[in-house]
């Protein structure tokens, strides 16, 4: 079973119109408690006539934090469900703020807890979500005689090459799931009769982004 979790690639914007309610949901993904704080400050200056600005965010790859806020609501008719949205989707590191422009009929408890959670929705919508998977990108030396019968295992293996480098010897830098790393590892030296080093092994996560398969670490990405 592979490690990851889901998460926001780029904001999103999606609305409803509930009872002529105007609920505008504004998704971004966000990695720190100082990002979720800014975005909200962010959306409350953006729609500073609007009736409420709710929020809900879950930052950490097991969302370690979370917070709500109804902000002027009824206790736990938008923040909290706007939360369990996000909770329920495996959604982290991300942030939701729905603005509310109030239409002069009241939705009553049950009305706000859906509105707000539909809002979400329609925001998630609206935006890139990808699945994070753990791995590892392995470095592995060949010679070339050896590299044919490696980049076999691999497109067997459906494990792409994200970079090769031709001098002396090749230098194959391999996208891995973290659980297949060693049996990966196995079949290469197998098919190379021991004819292959594996230099370094780098944590990362990775995911389909637009149809092609990008790679996340430290902060930065690389497109394969």
């Amino acid at each position: 079973m592979t490690e990851g979790y889901k998460t926001v690639f780029f904001e999103g914007v999606g609305q409803i119109m509930e009872k002529k309610s105007r609920f505008i949901a504004t998704v971004r993904p966000v990695e720190t408690k100082e990002e979720a704080e800014a975005f909200l400050a962010e959306m409350k200056k953006k729609y500073w006539d609007a009736t409420h600005n709710c929020f809900a965010c879950v930052i950490g790859e097991k969302g370690e934090y979370v917070r709500s806020s109804d902000d002027g609501e009824p206790s736990g008719t938008a923040g909290r469900p706007m939360l369990d949205v996000l909770l329920k989707e495996e959604i982290r590191n991300a942030a939701v703020v729905v603005t509310r422009y109030f239409g002069g009929t009241l939705l009553g408890t049950g009305g706000l807890v859906r509105a707000y959670q539909q809002a979400v929705k329609e925001g998630l919508k609206e935006s890139l979500v990808v699945e994070k998977t753990e791995g590892k990108k392995l470095q592995a030396v060949c010679g070339y005689n050896e590299l044919g019968k490696i980049q076999y295992v691999l497109g067997q293996k459906g494990f792409p090459v994200l970079e090769s480098i031709f001098e002396e010897k090749v230098t194959l830098f391999v996208l891995i799931p973290k659980g297949a790393v060693e049996s990966c590892k196995k079949a290469l030296t197998e098919a190379a009769n021991g004819k292959v080093a594996f230099v370094a092994e780098e944590p990362v996560y990775y995911g389909e982004v637009l149809g092609k398969i990008k790679v996340f670490s430290c902060g930065t990405s690389k497109q394969a």
